[in-house]
């Protein structure tokens, strides 16, 4: 599946991290990825909110530099939201 034809993402893995610290969010990203990757999921979804940014950017940050991140991009129709791609680890 490409994460350009992803629509709905209600029925996707998600983690919600309001309320997180950058190093606790950047900890919780990765745990969040290997979990994925172990249970065979290759979209997942990481509502990191819109308010000042912080959190947004090490979400980025953070997958950029995980090498099991394929690709990523910010929801098109919920800014506070990233919808990944996974590797094919298996």
């Amino acid at each position: 599946m490409n994460i350009n034809e992803v629509v709905f993402t209600d029925s996707l893995p998600k983690i919600d991290l309001h309320g997180f610290d950058r190093d606790s969010a950047r900890v919780a990203i990765n745990d969040f990825i290997n979990d994925n990757i172990k249970m065979g999921n290759q979209i997942i979804t990481i509502i990191h909110g819109v308010g000042s940014g912080i959190i947004r950017k090490t979400t980025a940050e953070t997958l950029s530099k995980n090498k099991n991140v394929e690709e990523f991009k910010t929801d098109y129709f919920n800014q506070g939201c990233t919808i990944v791609k996974l590797k094919n680890v298996r």
